[in-house]
């Protein structure tokens, strides 16, 4: 199990069994991160705990220094479950974690209480797996390799899986603020320490109050997410959430390395204001493109995206992960602004997107409508909750985890005062009239202030030149989507007919660095020929075979935009042979001894 986990030079490993209680534990670790030494426990060693994510709390800051067992940064938590029945209502982060207390016996299996960090299953008769990462039960268990069949529809339909479910017949992911208990090894009580309903009953605030409450959230938390003790650096963008982050928590001159992701076309929006940024915070700026270098060792970074993430994202988040390693050069942890319009301006990022048709067949359909009619329900859910209890840790997962497989990451976003602030907006707040974040950066750094964003939001200057510089960016952003994977049918056959002329040099660039319909039609052609024409991948009983070929010739001609689909063709055969149709381990099922007792691999990943 843990050498499923264990696929970087820098992570570091271990194990730890308690033959009495059943227990069996193994953790994969990035050396010099929050759990960088496991597991941790009190002086009596009566209670013990694997730990895996970060965590943000008061009582971290007040309290990491003063209670250390083992020098590291994580020792605080034992003390404060010994003091505390109820702390994990006052850990705050992306984790999960395995206590033991011999004082009962008793184990408890938790996580946070969004379920960013999730943690997988497979309950037996004879034992309960657990692990970070699916393919670490599947080690062991390699009869669970087998495809859900929901999953595949929530992923055809959703680009992610919803609900509780994996791509794998009887793999489960743990539900959000879990608190599970097991005696005699033996799972006894399911509880859950959170609901979001305890957030969506506040009474909301006007602007002003909102406002307040806000940046005094801010304030108090932003110090925390800059502590710890690896080098950290910033993305910084064309938005406007981390520059709410660097106005309202300033880094000392030369602190924190910034970062840009640009094209290979030009300077996006993104790179431009990303340097200015950069420049008016003192701290210093490189530029990361995706170019060449990615595309030559495109096969290898998709296998990779596929197998870290296990089919919850698709193939077009391969340059995530050729990003993160990059950014790991310059600092093996990062603050982000994600998160923060998704929470405030209730940004939806994925909808379920009716399945191409003829492409699948009448049997598959029915999962894929299904998937669909989800997804309309979680829409009629609170904005926040949809946005921080499902969005976030259904969607953003995929993408966290190819970043986590890199770097720590320091997401304040997502952090739990500022949550339960965003429930108490006005109504106007998601509009953009009511959008707070400008007014947040101005207040706490006018200088930063004055930058327009890559839509043209906020910064100075009057009302008519405001309105052109809007429209005007308004204007390339849908015109460069248009030009790549939003392409209409009938300006592609238009495209494809003054092709000679490489209209989409005058729009690709300018807003994002991702363009897969020229790589997919161009550089990656021989790649999308090679997975999807190949005979065994025309043989899938979910797909209709001259459906397919059509399409990968229509889009390799230029002729036709399938973009989208064809992200999710490769990734669902990338998935079916890394994972279905791979080698099973040759020690097949486990141990007797391993059967007998509550088992697995808790990963610090």
């Amino acid at each position: 199990m843990l050498e499923a986990l264990h696929y970087e030079e820098f992570y570091d490993h271990g194990a730890w069994s308690d033959e009495s209680l059943g227990v069996y534990v193994g953790w994969t670790v990035r050396k010099g991160s929050f759990c960088d030494e496991l597991p941790i426990s009190n002086e009596q060693n009566e209670i013990v705990m694997l730990f895996s994510g970060e965590e943000y709390s008061e009582l971290r800051s007040r309290q990491q220094s003063q209670v250390c067992n083992h020098g590291t940064e994580s020792t605080y938590l034992v003390s404060l479950y010994r003091k505390d029945p109820g702390f994990l209502q006052r850990l705050n982060g992306m984790f999960h974690g395995l206590v033991v207390d011999r004082r009962d016996n008793t184990l408890r299996l938790f996580n946070d209480r969004f379920g960013m960090h999730p943690l997988y299953y497979h309950e037996s008769k004879d034992a309960f797996y657990f692990a970070a990462e699916a393919k670490a039960i599947l080690a062991v268990r390699p009869e669970l390799n087998t495809w859900d069949l929901q999953s595949m529809g929530d992923f055809v339909a959703c680009s992610c899986i919803l609900g509780n479910r994996t791509i794998f017949s009887g793999i489960h992911v743990l539900p959000a603020a879990s608190s599970w208990t097991f005696r005699g090894a033996r799972l006894k009580e399911k509880d859950q320490y959170f609901s979001p309903s305890e957030w969506e009953e506040q009474t909301p605030l006007g602007q002003e109050p909102y406002f307040d409450e806000l940046r005094g959230v801010l304030g108090t938390l932003l110090p925390r997410y800059f502590s710890g003790s690896e080098k950290m650096g910033m993305a910084m963008t064309g938005g406007m959430d981390t520059r709410v982050i660097l106005a309202t928590q300033p880094p000392p001159p030369d602190s924190l390395p910034g970062y840009t992701f640009g094209s290979k076309f030009r300077d996006t929006y993104d790179v431009r204001i990303g340097k200015e940024v950069a420049r008016l915070s003192r701290q210093s700026h490189q530029v990361i493109e995706v170019g060449d270098s990615f595309l030559s060792d495109f096969a290898s970074h998709a296998e990779r995206t596929v197998s870290i993430t296990e089919g919850t994202v698709d193939l077009c988040r391969a340059p995530d992960l050729y990003l993160s390693q990059k950014v790991r050069e310059i600092a093996p942890a990062k603050i982000v602004g994600t998160y923060g319009s998704e929470i405030l301006r209730h940004a939806v990022m994925f909808k379920a997107i009716a399945a191409q048709p003829g492409l699948f067949t009448s049997d598959f359909l029915p999962y894929v409508r299904a998937a669909e009619n989800t997804y309309d329900s979680l829409r009629q859910l609170h904005p926040v909750t949809f946005a921080a209890f499902r969005q976030s840790p259904w969607y953003h997962h995929g993408i966290l985890a190819l970043e986590q497989s890199q770097l720590t990451v320091h997401s304040p976003f997502m952090d739990n005062e500022f949550v339960r602030a965003a429930y108490r907006a006005p109504r106007e707040a998601a509009t953009d009239r009511g959008d707070v974040r400008p007014r947040l950066i101005k207040a706490a750094n006018p200088q930063l202030g004055k930058i327009r964003s890559d839509r043209g939001q906020g910064g100075s200057g009057s009302q008519l030149g405001s309105f052109f510089a809007r429209t005007y960016r308004e204007f390339t952003f849908k015109a460069e989507y248009a030009y790549d994977m939003g392409m209409p049918q009938a300006v592609a056959r238009i495209d494809h007919r003054l092709s000679s002329l490489r209209l989409e040099r005058l729009f690709l660039g300018r807003h994002k660095l991702l363009h897969f319909r020229v790589w997919y039609r161009d550089q990656l052609a021989d790649y999308v020929r090679q997975i999807l024409l190949d005979p065994l991948t025309l043989s899938r009983p979910y797909l209709h075979k001259s459906a397919v070929e059509t399409m990968v010739a229509s889009h390799l001609t230029g002729t036709r935009n399938h973009t989208t689909e064809l992200h999710k063709l490769l990734t669902l055969e990338l998935i079916q042979r890394l994972f279905f149709e791979a080698n099973r381990p040759k020690s097949g099922r486990p141990s007797v001894a391993a059967e007998q007792q509550l088992s697995p691999c808790l990963s610090g990943y």
